[in-house]
């Protein structure tokens, strides 16, 4: 009796724990455990029990976990990096996904490897910055800059265009180039520098990766053309500034975006970038180039400018 007791009492508890996961509101699905991923979710639950959602409506696993948990009929799923993306986009949802803390370019392959499209129930807030604002930086701390290089790869080529568009209409030229899939990198960088006043780092695997970040960094600097980044880790490795957004800034946009859904909002069908950001400077490096830049300086500038559009 004692034995069917015990059996009894551990069955109830796994039964009420299955029914607690069935019955949260936001489940947080992380690609890991690592800082950036931490910050990120640390800030999204804190904001949305700041909005009033308590801390029991929101269940928190990896991407690991995730395919292990039983049937969860959350309002709203939030994915944080890719890997957490790739494992929701595969499974069968009947509430919304808002992917975030991935970039433009990841997020598009997980599109396409999974055959979704991006809709009001698979939509994404980007980790990378709109051109539109890239450029904005620069003409704010390199006004003398009109030749801008950019390196394209597989990835980030279909946003050449619309660059293009952009650079023109600033008055600026593009002096860029396309490296395919197994095609040298050095190459098409050393043509790119030679004509180019900056460089502006475009989020791609190919070309910018733990492998080849020091040696375009180094050439760049021999060249005496600064890199403009999209990574805080590469200004810390010797590009100029770069323009990004925190783990916080994406938890607590994503917190604000979860919390319209759970009013009965629909996600954007189109994607959306953040609308917080932060820009990094390399005070050596803009010394030695001659410049003198203010990274929060630049940040309010540029947040002024974007509130009178």
């Amino acid at each position: 009796m004692r034995l069917r007791f015990l059996l009894f009492s551990l069955w109830l508890a796994v039964f009420a724990g299955a029914c607690a996961h069935a019955a949260v509101a936001v489940v947080i699905v992380s690609s890991e455990r690592s800082p950036a991923y931490v910050e990120a979710a640390e800030a999204l639950v804190s904001e949305l029990e700041r909005l009033g959602l308590s801390r029991y409506d929101m269940l928190q696993l990896t991407a690991l976990e995730w395919t292990a948990a039983g049937p969860l009929a959350p309002k709203l799923f939030i994915a944080l990096g890719t890997d957490a993306a790739n494992a929701l986009a595969k499974s069968e949802l009947r509430a919304p996904v808002l992917s975030t803390l991935l970039p433009r370019s990841s997020f598009e392959r997980v599109l396409r490897k999974s055959g979704r499209k991006s809709s009001s129930q698979f939509s994404a807030l980007y980790l990378d910055q709109p051109l539109s604002r890239q450029l904005e930086l620069i003409r704010l701390a390199l006004p003398a800059a009109r030749r801008v290089g950019v390196l394209w790869g597989p990835e980030s080529q279909a946003q050449a265009p619309a660059l293009k568009t952009l650079v023109q209409a600033s008055g600026l030229d593009l002096i860029e180039a396309t490296i395919g899939h197994n095609e040298l990198l050095f190459p098409s960088l050393k043509n790119v520098l030679e004509d180019a006043d900056l460089l502006l780092a475009v989020a791609d695997p190919q070309l910018y990766n733990s492998s080849s970040i020091q040696n375009i960094l180094l050439a760049s600097f021999r060249a005496k053309v600064p890199l403009v980044a999209f990574s805080p880790a590469y200004v810390r490795a010797g590009a100029l500034l770069a323009l990004h957004v925190t783990p916080t800034q994406i938890g607590l946009q994503a917190a604000t975006i979860a919390r319209g859904v759970l009013l009965g909002k629909a996600l954007s069908a189109n994607p959306i970038y953040s609308l917080d950001f932060s820009v990094t400077v390399n005070e050596h490096v803009a010394r030695s180039l001659g410049l003198t830049l203010d990274a929060d300086a630049l940040r309010a500038r540029l947040r002024s400018r974007e509130s009178l559009l």
